[in-house]
């Protein structure tokens, strides 16, 4: 079995026990999926849906953002983690947003990418989940486990994307994502993977190494 052939046979077992897959963030907008996935840098999917409620019901369009002192901001933010840097960065991308694209997100990802606090991934998750584009979004679960898997041999991000993105195919793109990271939160665990209930035990080389 070549690489292509097991991507899509990962992709297949995953879908059959992880049915529902989907982006774990909530959200109702482009605009709450790019402040939320801003705000998942270094923090639990689990612990944003926390915190954007309140978040949005106090600042919820790009101008209220950008017009809103940063201490409020972090204030609001407090609890997801470096704060500072991601009150500034949201701060800095309302205020383009506001000014520059009439305070809609924009669904290009190359012109997503350049904004403030955003970079590859972040712009993969919003054209992937908000606006239906193919995409590969490489959290640290994806660089992980598709490093185990032995589809990629690389433990840079872009080289990952690509690496996938040449193996995948292109209606796969999006939930890759999303089923291997909820693999790796249920069952392929950082420190101690549970290889032993593992559906893609026997398709695994990194196996070998915790067994």
């Amino acid at each position: 079995m070549d690489n292509k052939e097991k991507a899509k046979e990962v992709v297949k077992r995953l879908k059959e026990i992880y049915p529902d897959a989907k982006c774990a963030l909530n959200f109702s907008s482009p605009f709450e999926l790019l402040i939320a996935t801003i705000l998942s840098a270094q923090c639990t999917d689990a612990r944003v849906n926390m915190v954007t409620p309140g978040l949005f019901a106090k600042f919820p369009t790009p101008v209220d953002f950008a017009e809103a002192p940063l201490e409020e901001i972090e204030k609001a933010i407090f609890s997801t983690g470096f704060y500072r840097q991601k009150a500034k960065s949201i701060k800095n991308c309302c205020k383009i947003l506001a000014e520059k694209y009439n305070s809609e997100v924009p669904s290009d990802f190359d012109i997503l990418k350049e904004l403030p606090g955003v970079g590859r991934k972040t712009a993969s998750v919003v054209v992937g989940n908000a606006f239906g584009q193919p995409a590969i979004a490489v959290d640290t679960h994806v660089k992980r486990i598709s490093n185990l898997l032995g589809l990629v041999d690389s433990q840079d991000p872009d080289k990952i994307e690509a690496q996938l993105k040449n193996l995948l195919d292109r209606e796969d793109w999006v939930i890759y994502s999303h089923l291997i990271a909820i693999h790796g939160r249920t069952v392929c665990f950082a420190r101690n993977p549970e290889c032993f209930r593992c559906v893609l035990a026997d398709l695994c080389p990194g196996r070998r190494i915790f067994n």
